[in-house]
């Protein structure tokens, strides 16, 4: 089967969170399974032309009012650590200037949403087709990612579904449903479609233009990145205001969840951390914990519980809940717990002063702002808990990474964490993980109370949780063989 993937973020070109790791995982993946894949991405100011081979001759989209220029060049998609790729998934680079030649890929610091979004992303979309012309190479499955690749399965059903794109059909996976595409209905005139498809594809919502809802209302076929996440999604209280499209296009519509990197992300060969260890051989944690211990500050103290956090720092993290002024639960946590504290993350500025603030006050919680690869292996192999109280979570990989290396997760149950992680079951002694329901400073607390109480008293069971988990089979090849079931079932539908 030929799979092009259409997306705005693909590792380790460009990536803003997990949309782009999960696009070249699963390209490895499906081409490991023997399927031929290329990747479709803008070519954005921080890709190194130089490292690229560039394709003979301009390239013309055809946009409203005229036509955009553009240049195509290729790369070959390195595997996990940036090692050789054997499965030759090639990676081929939209190079237009004015739109992606900047700083950022949906916005900068000063201007978090660039304001021609929409017309960038929609040439974006537009393009990938006349680059399938352009190579002579026509997929089967056209695979778009979230809204800045939505617009290719409007195209394809709309303008596009004729000669070498006949039998083409078209994915659209929602990565995250808070993020959608709305712009002013102004800028439709950008896709050079007529106002009649304005309405059929769904792009109307209210007095503006929705790029995912259309994407939703014209896609083949839909999923998302949890099977949990997907019923939350069409529900009121998850669906952003696209739960009754959801609903509406519920027979096509599921929930694949997300794999891990099992090279990169494994304990019993993960370079970042002091020593490598396994299920059978714990030896390494404990030496992991005693780095991590040093690394951030912490007391050197074995019998301490370590509680690590890794996280963008914004509200759908829970981070208001956890660590708000005045009335967040970790002050209280590290007040009255024998617990220590390990957090790496940024995002918004309250967020990160106050942690400032904390680490200052509190003896036992440590925290780094920004992000570091190596401190964040770190602090999954020597962290004995993972706190995740976020607000929603499609999908969630730090849950999947604690539990492949013995890290046991306290989490929310919502999303991708309830597909991942089982409720600790005293009586039974079963379960994977601790899990609360509200997003309350007073369940927070609660929760990250019992696991530690079990710390203190249920100590063989807590060591029976952590190989629990780390027998757990997050690889990407179980979702891989998931896609391919979806994509074998819209072909035949269109057949």
């Amino acid at each position: 089967m030929k799979i092009l993937m259409a997306s705005s973020e693909a590792v380790p070109f460009a990536k803003t969170g997990g949309l782009a790791d999960m696009v070249s995982s699963l390209s490895r993946a499906l081409a490991a399974l023997g399927h031929e894949v290329c990747i479709a991405l803008p070519r954005y100011y921080g890709i190194d032309k130089s490292r690229l081979k560039a394709l003979e001759g301009a390239m013309g989209v055809p946009m409203g009012g005229g036509e955009e220029w553009c240049a195509v060049l290729e790369s070959v998609l390195p595997g996990p650590n940036g090692k050789q790729n054997k499965n030759n998934v090639r990676v081929f680079f939209i190079d237009h200037e004015k739109f992606f030649g900047r700083d950022g890929i949906y916005g900068t610091p000063s201007e978090p949403d660039f304001l021609d979004n929409p017309r960038r992303f929609t040439f974006f979309s537009r393009s990938i087709f006349q680059l399938c012309r352009k190579i002579g190479w026509y997929p089967d499955i056209i695979h778009a990612h979230d809204w800045p690749a939505a617009l290719s399965a409007v195209y394809l059903k709309f303008s596009e579904r004729f000669n070498n794109f006949a039998k083409t059909v078209s994915a659209l996976t929602v990565h995250n449903l808070g993020y959608q595409g709305i712009y002013s209905r102004d800028n439709y005139y950008h896709t050079g479609l007529g106002w009649d498809v304005f309405y059929r594809a769904g792009f109307e919502d209210g007095n503006m233009m929705n790029m995912l809802r259309a994407g939703i209302y014209s896609a083949d076929t839909l999923n998302t990145v949890s099977p949990h996440y997907a019923e939350e999604t069409m529900t009121g209280e998850y669906g952003f205001r696209l739960d009754g499209v959801l609903r509406y296009r519920s027979s096509s519509y599921r929930g694949i969840l997300n794999g891990i990197d099992t090279d990169t992300w494994n304990p019993e060969k993960d370079s970042f951390i002091p020593c490598p260890y396994s299920a059978k051989n714990m030896e390494g944690k404990s030496k992991a914990k005693k780095a991590l211990q040093k690394e951030f500050g912490l007391e050197p103290n074995a019998d301490v519980p370590v509680i690590g956090l890794i996280s963008r720092l914004t509200g759908q993290k829970g981070v208001g809940e956890l660590f708000g002024p005045a009335y967040g639960s970790a002050y209280p946590i590290c007040r009255d717990m024998n617990i220590q504290f390990a957090i790496l993350g940024s995002g918004e500025s309250w967020c990160e002063n106050e942690l400032r603030s904390l680490s200052m006050r509190l003896p036992n919680l440590k925290a780094r702002i920004g992000y570091d690869e190596r401190l964040a292996h770190l602090i999954e192999a020597g962290s004995d808990f993972f706190l995740m109280p976020s607000r929603y979570e499609p999908s969630g990989l730090n849950q999947m990474y604690s539990l492949s290396y013995g890290t046991i997760p306290i989490v929310r149950n919502t999303g991708g964490l309830v597909d991942t992680v089982e409720n600790f079951n005293e009586a039974t002694g079963t379960g994977t993980g601790f899990m609360f329901n509200d997003l309350t400073p007073d369940a927070i607390y609660n929760t990250v109370g019992w696991a530690v109480w079990a710390w203190y008293n249920r100590r063989p069971q807590i060591e029976e949780m952590r190989k629990r988990g780390m027998k757990k089979d997050f690889s990407w090849e179980n979702s891989a063989k998931k896609y391919v079931i979806m994509y074998e079932e819209a072909v035949s539908k269109t057949q």
